[in-house]
């Protein structure tokens, strides 16, 4: 996959192609239906497949209140995409300029005339251009008029439920692992790097890699069955991970990300991890005594490894 990041300035473009347009935050299974349609309509047309996305989030120039916090980095949206085997990622840099395109001056002088698109493929509810007057319905009219033509996706319901950045994100919030991974179809996961802390954990027996964390959004407070993959190893490491602020061993108001990794016990510091979330265990809590945390943090450790047998011997089965 080529990536583009600044395709309005660009002259070597994937002409005559096949598009879809969105902000594809979570790259959710909705997602996933779009950019497979691309994929295959363009293969079955001898054509390249493309996605078209923003960066930064539009709401982040237009209305910086309002926006919501990302649930991948830009760095793992296109990972992901590229998983999907698109052709060519074309990143749009969202200036306070572009903002005030109209959506007709986007569809005339870059879907067109830069692009040369054959197929543009959105969601239904996507909109683009100043004042968001961009839609399904007003590019179905371009398409009649420039020649091209126009897809709406239909929602993706899992289990009866619409699936949507949105509910990502409250699922995320709401430490519900399960629904995240249904609505993403894949474990869900943040990044960062492994920086020094304040080596409690040690202290008491269980020493933790502190993760600062590059995604915006990440669970809330709790104690979760997890998955560590350390850049500098080949393999994942079985983990439990806290969320939260450390109540019962000193007073602090910031939030920090530790996995005790099992079975490990290397210098990781500075690496970059890929935390994976499976289940939450338990919401933090302040106990009474150091010696209470350390029991828990022991039956903790415990869940988590039969959580890993059972998941072991289940795919072992299957």
């Amino acid at each position: 996959m080529i990536v583009l990041r600044d395709p309005l300035r660009e002259t070597d473009l994937p002409h005559g192609c096949i598009a879809t347009i969105g902000n594809f935050d979570g790259m959710h299974v909705g997602h996933q239906a779009i950019i497979r349609g691309v994929v295959d309509q363009a293969r079955s047309q001898g054509l390249t497949s493309a996605v078209i996305t923003f960066h930064p989030h539009p709401l982040s120039i237009v209305a910086p209140d309002r926006v919501p916090k990302q649930i991948l980095t830009l760095a793992q949206k296109e990972e992901l995409i590229a998983e999907l085997g698109i052709d060519a990622l074309l990143v749009v840099p969202f200036t306070h300029d572009f903002s005030r395109w109209p959506a007709d001056r986007f569809v005339k002088d870059f879907l067109v005339d830069a692009l040369d698109v054959k197929e543009v493929r959105i969601g239904r509810d996507f909109c683009f251009g100043a004042g968001r007057t961009g839609n399904l319905e007003m590019l179905r009219e371009a398409g009649a008029r420039y020649g091209f033509r126009v897809e709406g996706a239909e929602d993706v319901r899992v289990n009866g439920i619409r699936v949507s950045s949105s509910l990502v994100r409250d699922a995320i919030r709401k430490g519900a692992m399960r629904t995240v991974a249904m609505a993403l179809g894949r474990t869900y996961f943040i990044d960062g790097r492994v920086a020094t802390g304040r080596r409690l954990g040690r202290k008491i027996g269980f020493p933790t890699v502190n993760v600062d964390a590059s995604n915006d959004l990440f669970p809330g407070s709790g104690v979760y069955v997890t998955t560590s993959r350390f850049e500098s190893f080949s393999r994942s490491f079985e983990s439990v991970t806290n969320i939260g602020v450390r109540p019962t061993l000193y007073e602090n108001y910031a939030t920090t990300i530790e996995s005790h990794i099992f079975d490990f016990d290397s210098n990781v510091y500075d690496d970059t991890v890929r935390v994976y979330f499976h289940v939450l265990l338990r919401r933090e809590k302040q106990f009474p005594s150091a010696l209470e945390l350390t029991n828990q943090i022991r039956a903790d450790i415990t869940r988590s490894r039969e959580y890993f047998r059972r998941r072991n011997a289940l795919s072992s089965r299957a």
